[in-house]
């Protein structure tokens, strides 16, 4: 789980003769991520594609193409698979794409016909409020003709004052105007060049305005009716060929794999030399795989088992790999059988120059449960090959971080609903992923609700799961339970410290290949900081400066507290575990002071962080060491604002009184516990489901109701964007923050995972 698969680099070396067997058995095998050949080796070149590749791309694109435009989804389509050969590809697509193609310009010109008719609707539309017949505003000798919109009097000043025009008339009342100037030759935009004046373009048209709008109109409409006929057409035709083209889609691409593959190889006139990685767990199979495809005509060679080292590349030798052959035929570059390994730079053995020389791709080695905390890191990065893969941590934390602050039952079993939903609807890998870290992240939730035995915010929970009516832990929220919330704050302290401890324990393991004194004074020398630091907080020194809570909460009642002398009361212990300090181990005395064990190993890991990070570590040591921890405290406090606003939510609908510190539901108090709270004041709200009269009762019945479903809806989804991503803050910046850089390469073998067509 903390190490991705092993992976090996292996080469496969044949005759020119066999290469297509070789690439149609690689290909079915699906385990050979091959490497591009970049022309470094004497004697050889890239492959070439073979016969066909073109022709096969330029279908696979106009295949393409056609689902684009009948808006084709694969994620969407639930037919069967189905047997296509070659020619019935060929001429089907032609076929479709002839029909396609038909309603596709169709559309398009139905679609600039509209667009067309809108515009001239926008045009004509002014003309309306104008009155005058489109006649009359064109085809004059003696007159000049403007329609248009501005400021009237500013047009009529600008006239009465133009040279030239001898006489002018205005009509129109509303926004539009018509602009009539005798003679016909004045120039009337140069006579409104001062004026407010936007020329309209009178329609070529004899009609009135209102009869050619609404001929307008009808055009529209039957344009639209046109259109809607042909988006069935081509609803109908995605249905009846959405299958195809998805087959289409799926052979086109195997075969322009296949086709191209000779692109990655190291090629000489009669042999080839091709290269990448897999799980070593599968080179026998890969072997064997070709062994029955080709028989002796083909070398499969081990290279090397990849190790790590600290830039991600692979490292290691073939000392301890299983060499072998499929067959035992070596394959020279003249394409003779000889008994040495191929000549891949012209004298050298094929392992002496790799191919594939970079870093191996990841294959992260998680299942089941855990799987789905992948999508979390991967959207950090993939890990390198030479990293630990944080997954398992986050499937350990992460839904015990939300479950900790959500923690209700019915919240819980909501998100553990929301997740199996995504899971069984959506075929999306990151959704099915998301749904896993809900359903889990659910279940943590429900069992903090039944251990804080609370039911969408209502305490009812706990008195029907616990004899004493009490559950064992609570959140703290009302005064009678504060010692809860003060020990949450303590125990989100001592998570951060662990957690981020665990964070720098990674950092350590990926160091080691610098040498143990170095990895240690790399990310040890936090780790004794950091646990050091918050063991002396923690310890029985300056009390003063402590708060005497932190030695209460998991003390046991009748213990002494250090920081006041006096016995813990019962009240103010949350969780009797014993705990009232670390004790102190005075080491000596320093002008009054007393030095203890603890201090003295923190500023022996300040001093080892110095020296292995310079003068910013003396910052960095307050800003991680403590702030870093000091920010898990985020944790106790979502989960007293979640739990505020359940309460809200109920206080609102159910009502409430608070009597000794606790807070108690008027809907679900008796009748004489009720009248209680009411003659001694006690209640804080009478709540909407509790109104006196019946239309009263009916109408605060009715709202309480959508307050209860809303707000508690409200908590839910404040619950992921809240709580979700404070946990997600918590893991990515304190926790991957220490040690976790990503940039690994996925694991992608050559080959097609067929779902849309079958060779039976």
């Amino acid at each position: 789980m903390l190490r991705p698969e092993r992976m090996s680099r292996v080469s496969v070396t044949g005759s020119k003769r066999v290469m297509d067997d070789v690439i149609e058995a690689v290909h079915e095998l699906r385990l050979f991520d091959m490497t591009d050949y970049d022309g470094e080796w004497e004697g050889f070149s890239p492959g070439t594609p073979e016969e066909g590749a073109d022709e096969i791309s330029e279908q696979l694109v106009t295949v393409r193409s056609l689902e684009s435009i009948l808006d084709i989804d694969g994620d969407d389509y639930e037919g069967p698979s189905r047997v296509l050969d070659d020619d019935e590809l060929s001429s089907e697509l032609a076929d479709v794409r002839d029909r396609v193609n038909e309603l596709d310009d169709r559309r398009d010109e139905l679609d600039d016909e509209l667009r067309a008719v809108e515009e001239e609707l926008d045009a004509v539309e002014p003309f309306v409020e104008l009155g005058i017949d489109l006649d009359l505003l064109q085809g004059y000798d003696n007159l000049s003709v403007r329609v248009g919109q501005g400021d009237r009097e500013g047009v009529r000043r600008a006239l009465a004052n133009a040279d030239g025009v001898e006489r002018h008339e205005i009509f129109g009342e509303g926004e539009t105007m018509a602009v009539f100037v005798y003679p016909g030759d004045v120039a009337i935009e140069d006579a409104l060049v001062g004026a407010n004046f936007t020329a309209l373009a009178v329609p070529e048209a004899d009609d009135d305005p209102e009869g050619y709008v609404e001929e307008l109109r009808e055009r529209k409409r039957t344009l639209e009716r046109d259109l809607d006929r042909v988006e069935e057409d081509i609803d109908e035709l995605r249905e009846e060929v959405a299958g195809f083209l998805l087959a289409a889609e799926e052979q086109l691409s195997v075969q322009v794999q296949k086709r191209e593959a000779p692109l990655s190889f190291a090629t000489s006139e009669n042999a080839f030399v091709a290269e990448g990685w897999l799980p070593t767990e599968h080179f026998v199979d890969l072997a064997e795989g070709l062994q029955d495809a080709v028989g002796d005509h083909v070398d499969v060679e081990e290279l090397e088992r990849a190790d790590y080292d600290e830039h991600g590349f692979a490292t290691g030798s073939t000392d301890d790999a299983a060499h072998g052959d499929a067959g035992g035929e070596a394959v020279a570059a003249d394409g003779g059988p000889t008994d040495e390994e191929v000549a891949t730079d012209g004298g050298h053995a094929a392992g002496d120059l790799a191919m594939s020389g970079g870093a191996p791709p990841v294959v992260q080695s998680n299942s089941g449960v855990v799987k789905p905390f992948e999508a979390l890191v991967d959207v950090i990065n993939k890990p390198k090959y030479s990293e630990l893969d944080p997954t398992i941590v986050l499937f350990l934390t992460f839904p015990l971080f939300f479950g900790f602050m959500i923690g209700d039952l019915g919240y819980g079993l909501l998100y553990m609903g929301l997740g199996y939903l995504l899971i069984s609807k959506f075929d999306s890998d990151v959704i099915n992923a998301l749904g896993g870290i809900g359903v889990l992240s659910g279940l943590f939730t429900a069992v903090f609700g039944v251990l804080y035995g609370e039911f969408f915010g209502l305490h009812q929970l706990g008195y029907i799961l616990y004899p004493s009516g009490s559950a064992p832990i609570h959140k703290g929220l009302q005064p009678h339970y504060i010692a809860y919330a003060q020990a949450w704050l303590l125990l989100s302290v001592v998570a951060g410290v662990l957690h981020m401890a665990v964070g720098r324990l990674f950092d350590f393991v990926n160091n080691l290949d610098h040498g143990f004194r170095e990895a240690f004074m790399e990310s040890g020398s936090w780790i004794v900081l950091t646990v050091a630091l918050w063991g002396w907080v923690f310890s029985r020194t300056a009390l003063n400066a402590k708060p005497p809570f932190m030695y209460s909460v998991f003390a046991r009642e009748g213990m002494t507290n250090p920081a006041t002398g006096e016995q813990i009361a019962a009240d103010t212990v949350a969780i009797p575990l014993g705990f009232n300090g670390f004790p102190t181990v005075d080491l000596f005395a320093v002008g009054g002071i007393v030095v203890d064990l603890m201090l003295v190993v923190t500023l022996i890991g300040l001093v080892l962080v110095v020296a292995a990070e310079g003068g910013i570590g003396l910052i960095e040591s307050i800003t991680q060491a403590f702030g870093h921890v000091v920010s898990y405290t985020r944790l106790a406090a979502v989960l007293l604002a979640k739990a505020g606003m359940a309460l809200a939510v109920n206080l609102l609908t159910f009502g409430a009184y608070a009597h000794n510190g606790e807070f108690h539901l008027l809907f679900f108090s008796s009748p004489e516990e009720v009248a209680e709270a009411q003659a001694e004041g006690w209640v804080i709200f009478s709540g909407l489901f509790n109104a006196e009269g019946a239309v009263m009762l009916v109408l605060g019945g009715l709202f309480g109701l959508v307050v209860l479903v809303l707000g508690h809806l409200l908590v839910l989804v404040l619950g992921i964007t809240s709580a979700g991503l404070q946990a997600v803050r918590l893991e990515y910046v304190e926790f991957f923050g220490k040690f976790y850089e990503g940039g690994g390469r996925d694991y992608e073998p050559f080959g097609y995972e067929r779902r849309f067509t079958t060779d039976e």
